[in-house]
């Protein structure tokens, strides 16, 4: 019998503070025209200006595309495909958030595959040319984007949020760099920070996990939970800033071999159809998922709670996993995570979609991998319990932890 797991990674990972004076060189053995594909917001901060002084540096041309202005669409991977081939590119290097970074994926594999990007979806079109190069350099600490295969990509037609999962899509170079994650504001520390904590956790409990996974999810975690605090309280903190930046990328690297869960599943749908920015709505929802999920993971959640604190070791695994998910609780209180009521979502438009958002949730595979499978009814009640869902933490320890 098959016992065998499969890991991918980008074929070169440079991280570390002041790693992204090696885009130029990194950019020169691979092409002579680059598309950069950004934000408006990062070219404003002086990140662009400073990648093209870079590149120019190796004798490396480069045009930008700044028009990556909300989660990324079909319309925004269109318009940046149109660039890049009337342009002449060949290489593509993405500087922003996970947004950025998807937009760059789509174009680097339809520009050597063609079609649209949803012909990718569900594998019903496979990349059978290998994709242009792809350097993709995060400026925050959380998505991981840099360092899977994977790419999510909003249909503006159905309003339907296409998970799209495959080796071409994975960047041939990831730069991290955490000095580029300290300009970014405390709501973007805290939503890329929690879904660098999600990614880590849903790769820890997936059915799909194996021992190389567990390995950089459990190291993932650890730098996060110990550090994003820091790292919201004090944005200048290059040492928490520096352990964000490698906790998100190995989280990266684990949810994208082992795969994340029902979480995520459910947060797709929430971010097509009300907007809600993709670590907010992980944030939203973990805490509530994590107890739907524990019966049937209590072993690995317990692991989780003693990340959090070395002073329960004497509580058993019950007991551990339910302090874990307390602890979620709190750190989404510090925060400042909004539950949906809260952002701004009408609770009767809300409620009309929770057919359509528990059916994409389920359709998106990720449920799946969950360690308690749910019903698409099962769904919809989390949902409904995550609408105002209280964050206050509601078990009263003895033990001060």
């Amino acid at each position: 019998m098959e016992n065998y797991s499969l890991f991918r990674a980008p074929g070169t990972i440079i991280y570390g503070s002041h790693s992204f004076t090696k885009v130029g060189v990194e950019a020169a053995s691979r092409g002579k025209k680059v598309l950069i594909v950004t934000d408006e917001i990062i070219a404003g901060l002086g990140h662009i200006d400073v990648c093209i002084s870079h590149l120019q540096k190796e004798n490396v041309e480069a045009v930008v595309f700044p028009g990556v202005n909300s989660e990324p669409t079909d319309a925004h991977v269109s318009k940046a495909l149109e660039v890049f081939e009337r342009e002449h590119c060949d290489l593509v290097v993405s500087v922003g958030g996970g947004s950025c970074i998807d937009t760059a994926k789509a174009v680097a594999v339809l520009a050597s595959n063609g079609g649209y990007i949803g012909d990718y979806m569900g594998g019903k079109k496979k990349a059978g040319k290998r994709s242009f190069p792809h350097i993709a350099i995060p400026t925050t600490g959380g998505t991981g984007s840099e360092a899977t295969d994977v790419t999510i990509i909003i249909n503006v037609i159905n309003g339907e949020k296409m998970m799209i999962k495959q080796a071409a899509f994975m960047p041939e170079v990831a730069i991290v760099d955490a000095l580029l994650s300290v300009s970014s504001p405390k709501s973007v520390t805290a939503a890329t920070g929690v879904d660098a904590l999600t990614h880590a956790i849903e790769a820890y409990i997936s059915r799909k996990a194996h021992p190389l996974t567990d390995t950089l999810a459990l190291s993932a975690m650890k730098l996060v939970i110990h550090h994003i605090r820091a790292a919201y309280v004090n944005g200048t903190d290059l040492k928490a800033r520096e352990a964000m930046s490698l906790g998100s990328l190995q989280a990266g690297m684990a949810f994208c071999n082992a795969s994340v869960c029902l979480v995520h599943g459910m947060s797709r749908p929430l971010g097509a159809l009300f907007h809600v920015p993709h670590g907010i709505s992980n944030a939203m929802l973990l805490p509530a998922v994590l107890s739907f999920s524990s019966e049937d993971c209590v072993a690995r959640l317990a692991d989780v709670g003693r990340i959090f604190s070395d002073k329960i070791n004497s509580y058993t695994d019950e007991e551990a996993a339910f302090f874990a998910i307390e602890e979620v609780k709190k750190l989404c209180m510090d925060l400042n995570i909004p539950n949906l009521k809260d952002y701004g979502i009408d609770q009767q438009v809300f409620e009309s979609v929770l057919d359509k958002m528990s059916s994409d949730a389920l359709k998106s595979g990720s449920p799946a991998n969950n360690p308690k499978v749910p019903t698409q009814e099962e769904i919809k009640q989390l949902y409904l319990e995550c609408y105002s869902y209280s964050f206050v933490a509601c078990w009263a320890r003895q033990h001060k932890v």
